[in-house]
């Protein structure tokens, strides 16, 4: 499989963070050195993920209005909103009893071999269920200037769809506006080539940082529980992959392919969000619509977390088991559903997967102080999660172009010298450019 150079110098970089986080773990002279270590280089990171938030907002704008605006009307809207979401409540189900299926074949907290936290002890993960109130809040802004500020995806892509198709009822009036959106996406499209030019640093200081902090050790510490966890996913990336074979036959492998930078990239920085422009323009040299693939994955990082859904289950029933705690099959299947409904629209809340669980314990008389247990590999944890977003978004995106016959052959790989050279494979208005 042909690497391009951008995921080539993610892989060294990686290597390389492994490497010095390790050496400098074994040479520092002090925990508090470590510390100071792990901090300094997060700034790296820090400024890595900033430069992705910073063009999000106006990314995920630009392209959705440009694109539900040249659709023609509101009921190409409604009808592409519906399969999107019918796709993402079948995928988070399959995802939620997969991981109560695993965790209950493996039981990996039976017979741990760690001391359990105490069940008074306090876990600093404040409960965040999702109230209806709260969903509302996320869902309905009350400024979009707002919205953008918070990077609230959700209220963006509410404000962009209401704009979209205002835009589209006024027809040539418009016209001039839609222009400009459309350079702003062109724009934004050629600021992400720059801004990715940063991801080696930041994936070298985010990966150095945690080993030195964290050291190797507790990969042997928690080594069955993890490779459990991330077999768990591997199953589930299968089932991902079989789902999407059913529309997408044997090009769904074309799509992996078409993914794998995106993906390497949520891996090494854990985070779903730092992926999301490099998951468009890999999503249109696979040959999906720009108007699909900007309307659904926006959507997709709050309601279509299939790697963060697997874990919710998988981590509860752990703690569980590890406590001793019995759930009869109902109880288990209760859980289930009460993580299909609380576990959306938390995109943007920090350890998101963690909030929710905290949240489920406490329905269940689970002690909350096992997410102690989690805390120390929760980051490697989440490198798998992130990498497990990308693609079951991607998977939806390309079904939905699937069905709305917008998914055309892939365009040729090129390196990221030249996607950052203004070639077309980032152009998007002869996409847009199908009416209805």
């Amino acid at each position: 499989m042909k690497l391009n150079r951008l995921t080539k110098m993610i892989l060294v970089a990686m290597v390389l963070g492994i490497f010095c986080g390790y050496l400098f773990r074994e040479l520092a002279s002090s925990p508090a050195a470590i510390t100071a270590f792990a901090d300094q280089l997060s700034i790296l990171t820090d400024i890595f993920l900033r430069l992705i938030k910073m063009i999000i907002a106006p990314l995920v704008f630009s392209t959705l209005v440009v694109g539900i605006a040249r659709m023609g009307d509101a009921a190409t809207v409604g009808r592409i909103g519906a399969k999107a979401m019918a796709w993402f409540l079948t995928a988070s189900l399959v995802s939620l009893t997969l991981g109560l299926i695993m965790v209950n074949l493996l039981k990996p907290g039976v017979g741990l071999g760690l001391p359990l936290p105490d069940v008074a002890a306090s876990s600093g993960i404040e409960k965040g269920a999702l109230s209806l109130k709260d969903f509302i809040s996320h869902l309905i802004p009350k400024s979009v200037f707002d919205a953008m500020a918070k990077n609230e995806i959700l209220a963006i892509v509410v404000f962009s769809m209401f704009f979209g198709t205002g835009a589209a009822a006024i027809g040539d009036k418009a016209k001039g506006l839609i222009d400009a959106i459309d350079a702003v996406a062109h724009i934004m499209l050629k600021v992400t080539g720059y801004v990715m030019n940063f991801a080696p640093f930041a994936v070298f200081a985010a990966i150095a940082g945690m080993v030195a902090k964290e050291g190797l050790g507790i990969l042997s510490t928690y080594g069955s529980f993890m490779a459990q966890f991330y077999l768990s996913l591997g199953l589930l990336w299968l089932a991902l992959l079989a789902m999407g074979a059913i529309f997408l036959k044997g090009r769904v492998i074309e799509l992996l392919r078409a993914v794998r930078e995106p993906a390497l990239l949520a891996f090494t920085t854990a985070s779903s969000e730092a992926a999301y422009p490099k998951t468009l323009q890999g999503l249109k040299r696979f040959g999906c619509s720009d108007r699909i693939a900007s309307f659904v994955m926006p959507m997709g990082y709050s309601f279509n977390l299939d790697g963060s859904m697997m874990y919710c289950t998988f981590a509860a029933i752990f703690i569980a088991q590890a406590y001793g705690i019995d759930l009869s099959l109902s109880q288990e299947i209760t859980m289930l559903l009460v993580l299909m409904v609380t576990s959306k629209g938390i995109a943007g809340v920090p350890r998101a997967s963690l909030v929710v669980i905290a949240a489920t314990l406490s329905q269940f008389n689970i002690p909350e102080a096992g997410l102690l247990l989690l805390l120390g590999v929760d980051h490697f944890l989440d490198m798998g999660r992130s990498a497990t977003n990308v693609l079951g978004n991607a998977i939806a995106a390309c079904v939905v172009a699937k069905s709305e016959k917008e998914l055309t052959a892939a365009l040729p790989e090129v390196d990221d010298d030249e996607d950052q050279d203004g070639r077309k494979d980032i152009e998007l208005t002869p996409a847009f450019a199908k009416q209805g």
